[in-house]
């Protein structure tokens, strides 16, 4: 049932889907770039032939400087030096910016060497290469370049008709293939796919909560076969009677149904879940999003 909770792993059953992930690198030992490695030139230059508006859409969060329950080290703003209007001539504005950058009430992009497990980072990498002065290895500084590729935004609170997740609400494989669905939208090799759960909107209307304890978006799943993929033909069924529920498109055909496999992990994490099952194969870049969802007259500012 898509939105359903999956069931609570074991650590048993962490330790086997941690174990298989890291035996699946597919880029060799010696990879640094995780799931960025999907983004090729190709990729980048099919993506700009679908520009069609020509509009941007912000994935940032405005900076806070006020104490939240979802922020309890806010950032620190200070203006250096300003212009005032009593001297002649010319003056200049400075200001400086303190803040912790992995809190839970700002956007930003985690590094690989961003979290550890067992002593190690990705692909094996000891996490005694992060020190107190910085990361040896596994830096942002691999994606010192840009990301640039096809973005597919999947909104699920609209896929299951409610305005955001709750907190601890979890993202399921199935959601993610339901809000493919109705979007008219596939998913692909090397596309950044952005996950909305509507965090932003919650918190604008209802006010900030201690999100670190309780945020929604993707969730591990358990183990599965290598190569395993969700089950098509339960899918489809439940497509076609959302579809005649709802008026909409509802059959999905064979080619496009064998195409739809939202497994991909980013960058040699854990694998969206599925309801009890988890998948290996994938190749998108899966960032989850706390906003607002994007619309044709409604663009809002998102955090991922």
């Amino acid at each position: 049932m898509t939105g359903s909770q999956p069931a609570r792993m074991t650590e048993a059953e962490f330790r086997a889907l941690y174990d298989q992930l890291r035996r699946h690198v597919r880029w060799g030992a010696d990879d640094r770039r995780g799931a960025l490695n999907q983004i090729a030139a190709a990729q980048i230059q099919a993506a700009a032939g679908e520009v069609k508006l020509g509009r941007t859409v912000s994935l940032a969060a405005p900076i806070e400087d006020e104490v939240s329950a979802d922020n309890p080290d806010p950032a620190q703003h200070r203006m250096v030096q300003a212009p005032g209007t009593a001297k002649p001539g010319l003056a200049f504005a400075a200001d400086r910016i303190a803040m912790n950058v992995h809190g839970n009430a700002d956007s930003h992009i985690d590094a690989l060497c961003h979290v550890s497990f067992d002593g190690h980072l990705y692909n094996g990498v000891p996490a005694n290469a992060v020190t107190a002065t910085g990361a040896d290895e596994l830096s942002i500084a691999v994606a010192a370049s840009g990301i640039a590729g096809r973005g597919v935004l999947l909104d699920v609170p609209r896929s299951r008709g409610v305005p955001w997740l709750e907190p601890g609400g979890h993202v399921t494989i199935d959601d993610l293939l339901a809000a493919e669905h109705g979007q008219r939208v596939r998913m692909a090799k090397g596309d950044i796919v952005l996950v909305r759960v509507g965090h932003r909107l919650r918190r604008r209307e209802q006010g900030p909560w201690d999100a670190a304890g309780g945020p929604g978006g993707v969730a591990p799943g358990r183990p599965a076969a290598p190569g395993a993929a969700p089950d098509r033909g339960a899918r489809q069924r439940r497509e076609q009677r959302h579809g005649a529920e709802r008026g909409g498109w509802g059959r999905v055909s064979g080619a496009r149904a064998g195409d739809q496999r939202a497994g991909g992990a980013l960058a040699g994490l854990p694998a969206v879940g599925r309801t009890g099952r988890g998948v290996r194969e994938g190749g998108a870049l899966v960032v989850p999003v706390r906003c607002r969802a994007v619309a044709a007259a409604d663009v809002d500012g998102v955090a991922g």
